[in-house]
């Protein structure tokens, strides 16, 4: 990267190398291959020690340093996958929400306080799989040749998951979850290879019963399954099977 474009970013390979031969692990508490970040956070670590003149979360983040850092980071983390947006290595070296308008337009934002006595919540289901990224990405880019696929991108997958942001940050739980409902349809209709097997019937039980609703984490093929429902206590009753971990409660 640093040959190729070093106008862009340079580091201190040196140093690096040397701290490798000596030894140097990355200690992380995020699980591989789950859908939450792995790669980024180590690209958003070597960026934060070895990078020359780095953009820092201190200074003023305009919305050009923001796309810096995501064109930086997307091309560090394209080792990883072949293709990134960098918005995971981003999201760990700022933690703070992003919101992405386009792909141009990308800002810091803030999301709702949480309510940790309230019955709605959002939730993790731990697959027990590791997902591989790189195939679930070539299944994606080669289902993106088919027009009807295309399509549906534009006309369903897009337009939910924005919606879902608008109402999320907007605080309206009911389109949250009427959105909601239609995207992790659409997830089910038109992703099936990246939903592991086994959660094919708890997805749909979810969608059929208004218990909970389940999308994607990251490109999917295993790891985290992202869950969101309105009541917490029966949504833990009906997946009791299932490792379920809590990170947003409203």
């Amino acid at each position: 990267l640093q040959e190729e474009q070093p106008e862009l970013v340079t580091f201190d390979l040196k140093t690096l190398k040397n701290d490798v031969d000596a030894g140097m692990y990355f200690d992380s508490s995020i699980p591989q291959g789950y859908g939450v970040g792995s790669s980024g956070a180590l690209v958003a670590a070597i960026y934060d020690k070895y990078a020359n003149n780095k953009i820092t979360v201190l200074e003023n983040l305009t919305r050009e340093k923001l796309l810096v850092l995501k064109t930086i980071f997307s091309q560090m983390e394209s080792f990883f996958h072949g293709k990134s947006s960098g918005l995971d290595p981003l999201n760990s070296y700022l933690s703070i929400p992003i919101l992405i308008n386009s792909k141009d337009n990308i800002e810091a934002t803030g999301i709702p306080t949480q309510s940790f006595d309230g019955k709605g919540a959002v939730f993790l289901l731990d697959s027990g799989i590791v997902g591989e990224t790189a195939p679930m990405v070539n299944i994606f880019m080669e289902n993106l040749k088919d027009k009807g696929f295309r399509a549906m991108l534009k006309n369903q997958f897009v337009k939910y998951t924005d919606a879902c942001v608008e109402n999320f940050l907007g605080g309206d739980i009911k389109s949250l979850f009427s959105n909601t409902k239609k995207l992790s349809k659409v997830v089910l209709n038109n992703f099936k290879p990246m939903i592991p097997e086994q959660f094919h019937g708890i997805w749909q039980q979810g969608i059929d019963t208004n218990d909970y609703y389940l999308k994607l984490c990251g490109s999917g093929g295993g790891g985290y399954i992202l869950g969101f429902t309105q009541d917490l206590e029966k949504a833990k009753q009906t997946l009791k099977d299932y490792k379920l971990e809590v990170v947003y409660q409203f």
